[in-house]
C-alpha cells in the first residue's frame, strides 16, 4: 500500500493537476493523505470535487507551517511506502512504478525533477545536476540535497522520523539525515516530476545556494546544523 503525503495551504491554482497526476498511478487500495493548513481559497472544494475515495482530507488544522502541515499528514498515513508531494508539481506517468522498483532494495529513494515555472516552462533540466545531488551523511549536513517533494520512503524510516524536532529548519533536511544513518538511500537520476517555482513557493527564490535558507545569516547556518546533530543524537542514540 501507498501513501501520498501532501501539505496544502491555498493550492488552488495547481492541485488540481498534481493530484490528477499522483491518482492515475494510484491502485485502488493506495491513499493520499492530505492535511490542509486552513486555506482561505477553493482549495478544499477542488479537492472534495476528485470524490475519490482513496483521499484523506484532514482540515481545521492550524499549524501555520508547511513543517507540521506535513508531519500531520504523515502521522496519518498508513502505507508500507510513503510518497511525499507538494501541492504545485506535477507527477510524470512512471515516478511511482520505478520508485517502487527501487524501494525494494533501498530505504528512502529520491528522484530528480525538472525546474519549471508557474506555466511548466524549463527553468533547469535537472535538480540533481543543479544542487550536485548525492548521498552521504556529512556532505548533506553541509549542502542538502534532499528535496521534500522527491522522497519515497519505507516505514522504517517513517518510525525514525516521527515525530518532527520542533526547532528543525526544514524538514527534507531532518528526514534526509536521519535516513543516512539509519537506512539505505539512492539517488535517481532519471527525471519523474515537474518541480514547479513560482510567486507563491512557500521557498521560492530559484538562486538559493544554502538549501531553503540563504537569506540567514552565517551564525543561524551554523546553529541550525549543530542543532540537526543535537536533535539526531537524542533520536538515534538516545531514542527520544
Amino acid at each position: 500500500m501507498i501513501s501520498v503525503c501532501i501539505p496544502t495551504y491555498n493550492g488552488e491554482k495547481f492541485i488540481h493537476e498534481q493530484l490528477s497526476s499522483i491518482l492515475n498511478q494510484l491502485g485502488n487500495d493506495d491513499q493520499v493523505v492530505i492535511s490542509d493548513d486552513s486555506s482561505t481559497d477553493s482549495t478544499i472544494e477542488i479537492i472534495n470535487s476528485f470524490n475519490d475515495k482513496r483521499i484523506i482530507l484532514l482540515i481545521d488544522n492550524n499549524f501555520k507551517s508547511p513543517i507540521f502541515n506535513l508531519e500531520n499528514a504523515l502521522k496519518n498515513a498508513s502505507g508500507d511506502y510513503i510518497f511525499l508531494s507538494d501541492q504545485d508539481d506535477v507527477w510524470l506517468s512512471n515516478r511511482v512504478a520505478l520508485t517502487l522498483e527501487y524501494l525494494k532494495n533501498y530505504d528512502l529513494v529520491v528522484v530528480n525533477g525538472s525546474i519549471v515555472d508557474a506555466n511548466k516552462k524549463t527553468i533547469l533540466p535537472s535538480y540533481f545536476e543543479w544542487k550536485k545531488s548525492r548521498s552521504g551523511f556529512l556532505k548533506n549536513l553541509f549542502k542538502n540535497s534532499y528535496l521534500g517533494c522527491s522522497l519515497a520512503f519505507n516505514r522504517k524510516i517513517l518510525k525514525n522520523i516521527l515525530p518532527f524536532p520542533k526547532k528543525i529548519a526544514m524538514h527534507d533536511i531532518w528526514i534526509g539525515l536521519v535516513s543516512e544513518i539509519v537506512g539505505k538511500t539512492f539517488f535517481l537520476d532519471e527525471k519523474l516530476f515537474l518541480y514547479r517555482r513560482h510567486e507563491n513557493n512557500v521557498t521560492f527564490s530559484i538562486d538559493r545556494t544554502d538549501d531553503n535558507l540563504s537569506d540567514n545569516s552565517f551564525a543561524y547556518k551554523i546553529s541550525y546544523r549543530i542543532m540537526f546533530i543535537y536533535y539526531l543524537v537524542l533520536r538515534i542514540i538516545l531514542n527520544k
